[in-house]
């Protein structure tokens, strides 16, 4: 969000309040606390009739330090983000001019009579938040208050992360709302919005508000990353690394880490799709299929009209296309699949479900204690209420009826049309839960199968994500259409996901709206089954590898063959990717940090340490990756070239640029 009018001047409808003056420095409970009125005292006088920013600062873990801003101390709490306990460490000096906190090898300083936060690490100076960047905006047109942090950007420093985003990798220039949105990968809006980023400096900024979060990346004053939510509290912290593995290590520590997938996970998922007419015979004649030209699959699954139209979500077979669902979910398991089948937490109102929930007490309520609901996706749609442990253990024991049948994981589709106008079971504000929803709903689910499944056997296909859904994998990358511009928004989608803490990753190969082309399709086989996680899955057309050409079929057969062979090497990944929180699929520059070459890359990327891949996004067959220093083998040549340079070759459809790192 926007409030300036240029270098000086605030916008019209806007009154700003900045300090300009510490004050008081005190410790209290472990913390720094100071605090900072809005404009500089020189005599009693100026204390009177002017406002004070309260600062409170703590080590929170070893180099991190949480900073909380508070304006009125009376306004309404915010919802924050589940954290990890804090643990005990960091010192404090306070001194005649100012203090610092310690946390490791990161600090932070203030001075009294001027305004400032300044933090170093390793004797060099890190980001600071100087002048007017850190304050207090009264919108007088809507009546609104917001709080606003600004950190510094360093000459050439770049901005990485901050959820899944579509456009450009590197952030800064952009102005980016933390507001999950089903808006499809072509838009500005994104299913899955994280308040992290951190940058080409070493340090990683998190914002620990789970409302509506507005960043301007260089965008409105180009010096700074400017950060601002409605209310009267602001709080984020500061993570050093230097290294992007160890900012990424301490962020997971504090939001979460994701678990190990089932090795059947790795495996090609195939799709009935969404809107397409199928029964058991359709789905059976697809397995029998890819037996038949020799493409193993891991996994079926059935999109929303396993369910009856207008009922969804009822969680029940459509008993007219599926009569005999249990036998049918045996024979599957009987060929080596497992079975995934879709589901949302909105409960129409034909549903058999809609009676109970509202029984209950279960679904979100308006203001005058109606139940919410609209037309949108569903005829008389409602929302199960996940702050109300009953209605989560409610729709926990519907999900079990399907695991007791021989369901093996869900698709759980939507949870970022919430609305912000609604009554929650806890008295949650609505418009902080409007994001978090999607962690509430995503954690229910996922405790459910590993409470059925057992741990190492949960998992889900999910489309929304808020900070600390990394802990309830996987996540898919949405509504694409089917060309190779959506294929290479898709991508950046993905490496923007894990520069933002998600270990997991995948998406819908060929496309979801319309029909590719043959050669759209091969091309995007190739990128999908060198992904953690590989679904053939679209909208109104089935996806299966002979609906475009035999070739279609060949190349899919060596890809999933491929994708076999480093199943064990992903593995090895997952298990770093929970320990220490670094994410499997990656961006060059996440590995490469201090390699230029690779700041910007986002139409290659990499699969662990040792693997890079560059998809083709054309129908000329063009390859071309850049390779950083080092020796790297070509997969299908077996040649070893040394690296520091770009590689171009043309390509068929059973190759890609596909280099492994020599000694990886």
């Amino acid at each position: 969000m926007k409030f300036t009018d240029g270098f000086w001047l605030m916008r019209e409808e806007y009154d700003a309040s900045f300090p300009s003056d510490i004050r008081e420095i005190t410790q209290m409970d472990g913390r720094l606390v100071f605090y900072a009125p809005y404009k500089r005292i020189k005599s009693r006088g100026d204390t009177l009739n002017v406002g004070l920013l309260t600062v409170a600062a703590e080590s929170y873990l070893d180099g991190v330090i949480r900073v909380n801003l508070r304006n009125f101390k009376g306004g309404k709490p915010q919802l924050k983000f589940p954290i990890c306990e804090k643990q005990a460490g960091g010192e404090i000096e306070i001194t005649g001019e100012g203090a610092t906190l310690k946390s490791g090898a990161l600090s932070l300083s203030v001075k009294k009579g001027e305004w400032g936060l300044n933090f170093s690490a390793d004797g060099r100076k890190l980001v600071s938040s100087t002048g007017r960047e850190t304050g207090v905006i009264r919108d007088r047109s809507a009546g609104a208050t917001y709080m606003v942090g600004g950190l510094s950007l360093d000459v050439g420093e770049l901005v990485y992360g901050l959820g899944e985003r579509f456009g450009p990798l590197v952030k800064n220039g952009q102005s980016i709302d933390i507001r999950n949105e089903d808006g499809g990968t072509a838009s500005e809006q994104s299913y899955k919005n994280i308040p992290f980023y951190y940058t080409s400096k070493g340090y990683g900024v998190f914002v620990n508000n789970t409302d509506t979060i507005n960043f301007e990346v260089g965008s409105e004053k180009v010096e700074t990353v400017q950060f601002s939510s409605a209310g009267q509290e602001l709080e984020f912290f500061i993570i050093y690394g230097p290294t992007p593995k160890q900012i990424f290590a301490r962020y997971t520590q504090l939001t979460g880490r994701a678990p190990l997938l089932p090795e059947w996970s790795y495996g090609l998922w195939l799709s009935t799709s969404f809107t397409t007419n199928y029964n058991e015979e359709t789905v059976m004649s697809f397995v029998s299929e890819m037996e038949r030209r020799e493409i193993p699959l891991g996994v079926f699954h059935f999109d929303c009209f396993w369910m009856k139209e207008f009922e969804w979500t009822s969680l029940l077979w459509d008993r007219d296309a599926f009569p005999d669902a249990e036998g049918m979910l045996s024979r599957l398991h009987e060929r080596g699949l497992r079975v995934c089948v879709w589901i949302n937490s909105y409960i129409a109102q034909k549903s058999p479900l809609f009676d109970e929930g509202l029984a209950g007490g279960y679904f979100l309520k308006r203001a005058d204690g109606d139940v919410w609901q609209w037309d949108m996706w569903q005829a008389g749609m409602a929302l199960v209420d996940f702050t109300n442990p009953e209605a989560a253990a409610w729709f926990q024991s519907k999900l079990k009826a399907l695991t007791d049948m021989g369901v093996d994981a869900f698709k759980t589709d939507f949870g970022e049309r919430i609305p912000t106008d609604a009554v929650y079971f806890s008295g949650a504000d609505a418009s902080s839960m409007h994001n978090f929803y999607t962690y509430l709903y995503n954690k229910c689910v996922y405790e459910l199968l590993a409470r059925e499944k057992g741990e190492g056997e949960a998992v889900l296909f999910a489309r929304s994500a808020t900070a600390g859904s990394q802990a309830f994998p996987l996540h898919w990358g949405g509504d694409s259409t089917s060309t190779y511009v959506s294929m290479a928004e898709t991508l950046r989608g993905g490496l923007s996901l894990s520069d933002s803490g998600f270990a997991y990753w995948s998406h819908d190969i060929g496309g979801f709206e319309d029909k590719s082309p043959a050669h759209v399709y091969k091309r995007w086989l190739q990128f999908g089954l060198l992904c953690t996680h590989s679904r053939l899955h679209g909208s109104s057309s089935y996806r299966v590898p002979w609906n475009y050409d035999e070739e279609s079929c060949e190349v899919c057969r060596r890809f999933v063959a491929i994708k076999r062979k480093l199943t064990p090497y992903l593995m090895k990944c997952a298990r770093e990717a929970s320990q220490n929180g670094t994410p499997i699929l990656r961006a060059m520059h996440f590995n490469y940090p201090s390699d230029d070459n690779c700041a910007y890359l986002d139409r290659q990327y990499m699969l662990g340490d040792d693997i890079i891949v560059a998809p083709i996004f054309g129908e000329d067959g063009e390859g071309k990756v850049y390779l950083p220093e080092g020796e790297w083998t070509d997969y299908f040549t077996r040649e070893t070239v040394r690296g520091g340079a770009w590689r171009a070759k043309t390509c068929d459809f059973l190759t890609l640029p596909l280099f492994i790192r020599v000694g990886g």
